[in-house]
């Protein structure tokens, strides 16, 4: 009986010994490298392709939280691996998480016509994506996202009563759809405005299709340009300070369009040929495709995933001498802990992207990121596709990622970048992809 007590008097104090000193080789050691603490915060993606066993994004689920909208990025601008993941993710936040709209870098005309097609099956598919996503657009004009598409549709179709919706928050094209909703409107709650209205919106309706009409609208003159802008601004106000009437959701929606027709006049009114004007016209496009989603967020009260280059979703530009501020910026201005920024990145792989004197569209192909770089660091990490939630990982890895080093960031011409970036100044969170093979283009 002694020699039990004494015993267990020993093993108890073994126990309080390790729990003050710390010295078993079992106790978890604190990371003392960076390499350490992005293993240690790392969670791995099992795939990137839609479909399957979700459970491995239940980690982002937790990193996303009660935010409204998501900004997914993309490294660049036509790899597959990162057009498949946003269908994987949107779809896993439909069925988890409640989402319910894909918003997408594309014209808000163009959003138009694609919802009409995921809500009631209006229109070719395939015609609608080939005559919308042309010229700056043409590369969602890509197999993975006609499937994302398709699968809303399907989605829709058994679930009538709580659709997924489609957007785009774009300014480049107004496509007719708009001018019809506008002036719809006004014959109906306010015919007295319907001359007018025709007289502003003069040469301004589309003709032609997205691609002819942003080159014809660049080869405009610039005075005319302005003075396309002054007219679709008088339209607009002219709305606004219209009685609401009966129907104030058919109002909300009109000022809506028309403010879209004049974000598009207005984007193309500013000097192409002063580099200050142009870095105004960039910020001034990111922040109109942010008002987009928030209005939309706020009038449906629908959760958003939002698809656009990590550029344009995260809160630090590349260049800001090109574009001063972002639209992930003026998101978290607006949204605060609403929204969520996701940016990608990849070690090696492949990109369509075309050349910086011509139209052609090539693959790209690079090797391993290069010595000094976010993505040589990353590409360590024990898993080969994983996510990290960049708010909550430990040192000394946080110091290492809110210093900015080279990154690549690649848009539709090549080359392009690195860029330094920090990526914990930039992203709530990051998706590091190990390889990338550059998109299926479609005709």
């Amino acid at each position: 009986m002694t020699r039990h007590r004494t015993g267990l008097l020993l093993t108890l104090f073994i126990i309080l010994a390790a729990l003050t000193t710390g010295i078993p080789a079992t106790a978890a050691q604190p990371p003392t490298t960076v390499g350490e603490a992005l293993d240690r915060a790392a969670h791995p993606l099992r795939t990137v392709e839609p479909g399957g066993d979700t459970r491995d994004l239940r980690p982002l689920d937790r990193m996303i939280g009660d935010a409204d909208v998501v900004g997914l990025g993309e490294a660049t601008h036509s790899s597959h691996e990162f057009f498949a993941l946003k269908a994987r993710v949107f779809r896993h936040l439909v069925e988890e998480k409640g989402f319910r709209t894909f918003a997408l870098e594309a014209p808000w005309s163009t959003g138009q016509r694609l919802d009409d097609y995921v809500r009631y099956g209006k229109g070719d598919l395939r015609r609608i994506m080939r005559e919308e996503f042309q010229r700056d657009y043409l590369w969602w004009n890509n197999t993975d996202y006609q499937r994302l598409v398709e699968w809303m549709r399907a989605y829709n179709i058994r679930h009538p009563g709580d659709p997924v919706r489609f957007i785009g928050d774009d300014i480049a094209w107004t496509g007719p759809e708009v001018y019809d909703t506008v002036e719809d409107y006004a014959a109906t709650a306010h015919p007295e405005l319907s001359t007018r209205l025709a007289e502003l919106y003069r040469g301004l309706r589309p003709t032609v299709q997205t691609g002819a009409y942003i080159e014809q609208y660049l080869a405009l003159p610039y005075a005319e340009r302005k003075e396309r802008a002054a007219r679709t601004g008088e339209a607009l106000r002219l709305l606004r300070h219209t009685a609401p009437g009966g129907d104030r959701a058919a109002r909300d929606r009109a000022l809506q369009q028309a403010t879209v027709i004049d974000q598009t006049a207005r984007q193309y009114a500013f000097d192409v040929e002063d580099p200050a004007q142009v870095a105004e016209a960039m910020r001034y496009r990111d922040g109109a495709m942010a008002a987009n989603v928030v209005w939309w967020q706020r009038h449906t009260g629908t959760k958003l995933l939002l698809s656009g280059h990590n550029n344009h979703v995260g809160y630090v530009p590349e260049d800001p001498a090109e574009n001063p501020k972002v639209q992930g910026a003026f998101l978290r201005e607006r949204l605060g802990a609403g929204y969520v920024s996701v940016g990608l990145s990849f070690d090696r792989g492949s990109f369509n992207a075309t050349g910086w004197e011509d139209d052609t569209i090539r693959r790209w192909t690079l090797g391993p990121a290069g010595p000094g770089t976010n993505e040589q660091v990353l590409d360590r990490v024990r898993h080969r596709d994983f996510m990290l939630d960049l708010r909550t990982v430990g040192a000394p890895a946080d110091a290492w990622l809110r210093k900015a080093r080279p990154t690549r960031g690649i848009g539709t011409a090549y080359p392009d970048g690195p860029h330094d970036i920090a990526l914990a100044r930039s992203y709530d969170v990051l998706i590091h992809l190990h390889q990338v093979e550059a998109a299926r283009l479609r005709d």
